[in-house]
């Protein structure tokens, strides 16, 4: 066990377009 809660959000950003990077998040928020 790592100690990672159910709350706990990652983010890993790269070299990645920052539309594709907007998207991305706004799929995630949406998923909660």
């Amino acid at each position: 066990e790592q100690g990672i809660k159910p709350n706990t959000v990652r983010l890993s950003i790269g070299t990645e377009h920052v539309d594709d990077l907007i998207a991305d998040i706004s799929q995630a928020l949406d998923k909660i």
